[in-house]
């Protein structure tokens, strides 16, 4: 980057004069009028220098990082999505996306962060190639030569991070244009943290979060469903089997039972949905779910949370402490399964929550919550 007054020094400014002035006052005169035009011209070169300055900044183009061939694969693909709860990177997911892309090309989307990716997918898989595509903002996003690199892979994952650049950045361009091709086209997707926020059809968007905020907690969501930062949004990625369905992350670890509860109550009241689903999975879990809708849970953590209200809320309003009954629950372990066509799982427990005036009930054994 340059500095402005480089490109001020740049352009020296230079008058030339007709003739001699006559001494005294006419001198004076004329000289304060070159100062003052001097002046004002070095200053509009200083402002359209900073423009200059400004727009190359926000321009910042994409990054790419790439290992192995050089050159695209051509392999036939199977679908599949692998839902990762966050926390430690389970390799027996990255396996699976793997496999599903058939020694294809493998390659990470995120909007901040570096390739540290890559080396540790390429000691997994067998693929052609592995890439990591930084896409820090909508002008990136809008670059064709970034949807071209997403259409030419076999197996998209996204990375974590803060949900809010993927839907800002990449909501209503090219990016999500090319991913959603990819899906259609029957390409395995993952995502991880806020790469499976991303994933479902209802998305905690985070968009009114500060950089220095905190998590959006259950102590926020509880007393106060409309609080300012629980912003959902929706239609950004269009996968099978994930319609009507909103995901979380990080679930049991970061206690995130009670804001999952006011996503869900905020979908039926605000008429997004009679009756949505969502699927909150645990740190170092993973959700791997084929073709048909059937998955399976794998990882050390606590597994995977598979909830459906029964019934609309009965107080959901501002500054309103959240009363919602009725909330089924299946939460499947690792080594079990669920169905997400049918909403059937086998090898987990079954219980329902509910929810008075802020305050969360459980009919599991113990009243445990999770």
């Amino acid at each position: 980057m340059f500095d402005v007054l480089d490109c001020v020094r740049a352009v020296p400014l230079r008058f030339a004069s007709a003739g001699r002035p006559k001494a005294g006052v006419a001198t004076g005169v004329f000289l304060y009028i070159f100062s003052v035009i001097k002046t004002y011209l070095r200053w509009v070169l200083i402002l359209f220098c900073a423009a200059c300055v400004v727009n190359l900044a926000s321009a910042e183009s994409y990054k790419y990082f790439r290992i192995g061939n050089k050159e695209d694969a051509v392999t036939k693909p199977v679908a599949g999505i692998a839902m990762m709860g966050g926390g430690s990177d389970l390799d027996e997911a990255f396996r699976w996306l793997c496999d599903k892309g058939n020694g294809g090309d493998f390659l990470i989307l995120r909007a901040r962060g570096d390739d540290d990716y890559d080396s540790y997918v390429n000691g997994l898989c067998r693929a052609n190639s592995v890439a990591t595509l930084i896409i820090p903002n909508r002008e990136a996003a809008e670059d064709p030569a970034v949807a071209e690199i997403i259409r030419k892979a076999e197996v998209v994952f996204i990375a974590g991070g803060d949900q809010s650049n993927y839907v800002r950045g990449w909501q209503g361009t090219p990016v999500e244009s090319a991913i959603n091709e990819d899906i259609a086209a029957g390409k395995p997707i993952g995502g991880t943290s806020a790469g499976l926020a991303v994933l479902g059809e209802f998305v905690y968007g985070c968009t009114k979060d500060k950089p220095n905020d905190k998590d959006l907690a259950s102590t926020d969501v509880l007393p106060d469903p409309y609080f300012e930062r629980v912003t959902l949004v929706q239609n950004f990625l269009k996968l099978p089997h994930l319609e009507n369905l909103i995901t979380d992350s990080h679930f049991a670890k970061r206690d995130r039972l009670g804001r999952s509860l006011g996503f869900l109550a905020r979908l039926m009241k605000d008429g997004w949905s009679a009756s949505p689903r969502e699927a909150a999975i645990d740190e170092k879990s993973a959700v791997l779910v084929e073709a048909d809708g059937k998955a399976a849970v794998v990882g050390t953590g606590r597994g995977a949370y598979f909830m459906r209200p029964t019934q609309a809320p009965e107080a959901c309003e501002k500054s309103v402490p959240l009363t919602f009954r009725g909330i089924r629950v299946y939460r499947v372990k690792a080594g079990g399964h669920f169905d997400l066509t049918s909403w059937t799982g086998d090898g987990g427990t079954e219980y329902s929550l509910s929810v008075e005036r802020g305050k969360i009930e459980s009919t599991q054994a113990g009243k445990g919550l999770y």
